[in-house]
């Protein structure tokens, strides 16, 4: 495992269900890119565990993820952001996430506190998302310059309609209700009870014959496959985050200000 401070990704399985948790609460769980190859392997062990059918992805402390993490990613200098990879794009760590299984045993998200960017790009790759009443969400790729557009997809094949073009493209915060109405959720549990509501959700799932849930499975993850790979390969080259706009944007919140003036460039 790495260092505490860098976080871990805890894995443990117990009656079919393996529970896969973000820990990095210091950090309200902020991945660095070592994070997301860990949780990457964490993943490909459930796929391959015989001893778990159906497993939560969940955060520790007070929140599910908070995003990627600011001070290694996107501080990064001009060449070594050129010479990277972005996060939504094909090759990228993250993009792997949701590509790489080859038994699609259903995953449940248990969301809680903050579920920002790419903490909620994470939690619309899961199959199934619980949220706690009390969860704070945002589409923070749109106000830092990097385009909502993966997670405008995501939501639209949720059938979240109108909604998410209003969330995306303002990038303005959210809660757990309004989202569940839109049908952006299974589940919206009270406050502190969202991992608990989804261990009861795993636990249904796991009742079930499995190759019956995985083929299941399987035909709601290619079409949700096939749509990420559109969005990839008609965005790859946008390369939104070597924008001036970009940093600017990144600066700004280091230094809690308002950003702008943005150039489009």
């Amino acid at each position: 495992m790495q260092d505490l401070d860098q976080g871990t990704i805890e894995y443990a399985v117990s009656d079919r269900i393996a529970r896969i948790e973000i820990n990095r609460p210091a950090r309200h769980n902020a991945l660095t890119l070592a994070q997301i190859r860990r949780l990457g392997e964490e993943l490909d062990r459930f796929d391959a565990d015989g001893e778990a059918d159906v497993a939560v992805l969940s955060g520790r402390g007070k929140s599910f993820c908070s995003g990627a993490d600011i001070a290694e990613g996107q501080m990064a200098s001009r060449e070594e952001l050129a010479a990277s990879r972005a996060q939504m794009s094909v090759g990228h760590p993250f993009f792997a996430l949701s590509s790489r299984s080859l038994h699609p045993k259903p995953v449940v998200a248990a969301l809680h506190g903050n579920v920002l960017g790419l903490g909620l790009g994470l939690a619309l790759d899961c199959d199934l998302i619980v949220c706690d009443e009390a969860a704070r969400l945002q589409v923070t790729e749109t106000p830092r310059g990097l385009g909502g557009y993966r997670h405008l997809a995501l939501m639209k094949a949720r059938g979240c309609g109108i909604w998410a073009d209003e969330v995306c493209l303002t990038g303005r915060m959210f809660g757990a209700e309004e989202a569940r109405q839109a049908g952006l959720f299974n589940a919206v549990a009270p406050a502190g009870e969202a991992l608990q509501a989804a261990m009861a959700m795993a636990a249904s799932i796991a009742s079930n014959p499995p190759l019956s849930v995985r083929e299941t499975n399987r035909i709601r993850r290619w079409h949700f496959s096939k749509l990420v790979r559109e969005i990839a390969f008609e965005t790859g080259h946008l390369k939104l985050h070597l924008t001036q706009d970009f940093k600017e944007a990144v600066r700004a919140m280091v230094e809690k200000r308002k950003p702008g003036p943005f150039r489009a460039c």
